[in-house]
């Protein structure tokens, strides 16, 4: 049962957005995110993993071109605001990525593993469930920009333009949220 939580303690924490690449520090701060796909991985972990960087950053790059078309078919009235918040996700991701941020990244870090090692605790002293784990460990968001973007996918595939206008709007407010989560990490 503890090899179970341990396995999924380390998976609730690698599947917060940007924590994959923390340690990712070689990555010069640029303003258009160009050199981050073309500068190269100074990871420890071999060719497969620096592959892995690129094919994440394909696929995100990917994601918001398929987002964008969605926005300009369903929701075209915000695609000002929505070029906006992808543009500021973007310019504060490479902020948080950028070398001069890494003591912020770890002590992050560090606090998000204690916190989850306080609640692995509490989960083995039999205090929390199981859920109440994950939804603690989670900060109390449960991953729901995830969830929406795939009830969005899931929506278009359907062809149901009302349920995607809503979730496109949704998404958008979860994504300014997110940004806003991120100055406030990069403040402190």
């Amino acid at each position: 049962m503890r090899f179970k939580m341990l396995l999924l303690s380390l998976g609730l924490l690698l599947s917060a957005p940007g924590l994959a690449a923390a340690n990712h520090t070689s990555v010069p701060d640029t303003t258009n995110g160009e050199q981050r796909e073309k500068a190269p991985c100074d990871c420890k972990e071999g060719s497969h993993h620096h592959m892995m960087h690129k094919d994440w950053q394909a696929k995100m790059a990917e994601r918001e071109k398929m987002l964008l078309s969605w926005v300009d078919q369903y929701t075209p009235d915000k695609k000002g605001e929505w070029t906006t918040v992808l543009a500021e996700k973007k310019t504060l991701s490479d902020q948080w990525m950028s070398p001069g941020n890494a003591g912020k990244r770890e002590q992050w870090k560090k606090e998000k593993m204690a916190k989850i090692e306080k609640l692995k605790k509490q989960f083995d002293a039999g205090k929390i469930t199981k859920e109440e784990f994950i939804k603690q460990a989670h900060g109390g968001k449960e991953m729901s920009h995830w969830r929406t973007f795939h009830d969005l996918r899931n929506a278009v595939e359907k062809k149901d333009n009302k349920k995607a206008a809503i979730l496109l709007n949704q998404l958008l407010d979860q994504t300014k949220q997110h940004n806003e989560k991120i100055k406030g990490l990069l403040k402190k």
